[in-house]
């Protein structure tokens, strides 16, 4: 058992920082029965394959590093100790979530949850390690939140909750879990930027618009950013988006100044009254 362990941990660490990597916070420090969570995970779950990895055997499966859901195998590890602090991070959950920074000032410890591998759409790698962590919130009454990709924070209540849908069609996966959408006001005009986004895609989006109203701006910034989610980075710098010819969208890609020059797409409303 032990030197299956140690190949297990090895493993993890030479392929974890392949994909997207998780913090779900603790209470207190703890390590997971890892045959408890996949029976969570059966459940929850119970189109896919799942169980820890390993010969089967009862004991080792508890302590297995490793769990599979469906065809792909995702790492758990146990760390006694808080993530490192972010100020920044606890600051944009607090927007939506007022006890974040309360959540984040007193957990003691953390697990690490990533799916191996190089090689599978960034899409698919969010879907499993979402279901994972929610069978791992739903095993462990410890869990009092969830760092996602370093960059979201969400309560773990949310998480167990909407993780059930990990696996919905197109566009009903919880892809708020995974960004932020932050509005912000410029030069008489309203507009919303992404956060997490780029995770997938390798940037952000930045909309400005004098015409719509604040919800309208979301839900616009919402769908191209699930749009982009799901088929990848198929909007070019200078392509123009939108359902008519009136509501066409100018995408241009640029560094962002609000968020300390991460690339962006860009997007205003007003070309379309150029062409008018």
């Amino acid at each position: 058992m032990g030197e299956t362990s140690i190949s297990a941990k090895r493993s993890v660490g030479q392929l974890m920082g392949n994909s997207f990597l998780a913090f779900v916070l603790l209470g207190r420090p703890v390590t997971p029965d890892m045959s408890a969570v996949a029976k969570i995970l059966r459940a929850r779950h119970p189109d896919l394959t799942t169980g820890p990895d390993g010969s089967g055997e009862q004991q080792v499966q508890a302590g297995s590093p490793l769990i599979r859901c469906g065809n792909e195998l995702v790492a758990v590890m146990s760390m006694p100790a808080p993530i490192p602090e972010d100020r920044s991070l606890w600051a944009r959950a607090a927007t939506t979530w007022p006890e974040s920074k309360a959540v984040a000032a007193r957990h003691r410890g953390h697990l690490i949850v990533s799916m191996l591998g190089k090689n599978a759409r960034p899409l698919v790698a969010a879907r499993v390690t979402t279901a994972v962590i929610g069978a791992l919130i739903a095993a462990m009454p410890e869990c009092c939140g969830v760092v996602w990709a370093g960059r979201v924070a969400r309560p773990s209540g949310l998480w167990l909750e909407m993780s059930r849908h990990s696996f919905a069609p197109f566009p009903d996966y919880p892809f708020t879990l995974w960004l932020d959408i932050l509005p912000f006001q410029s030069d008489g005009k309203i507009g919303a930027i992404t956060v997490g986004l780029s995770t997938f895609v390798g940037r952000e989006i930045e909309f400005e618009t004098a015409k719509l109203t604040l919800p309208a701006l979301i839900d616009k910034v919402a769908g191209l950013s699930v749009y982009l989610i799901e088929h990848g980075n198929v909007v070019k710098d200078g392509d123009t988006i939108g359902a008519s010819a009136t509501e066409r969208i100018a995408v241009r890609y640029r560094n962002s100044e609000i968020l300390g020059g991460l690339p962006v797409f860009s997007c205003n409303d007003d070309f379309a009254d150029s062409l008018q």
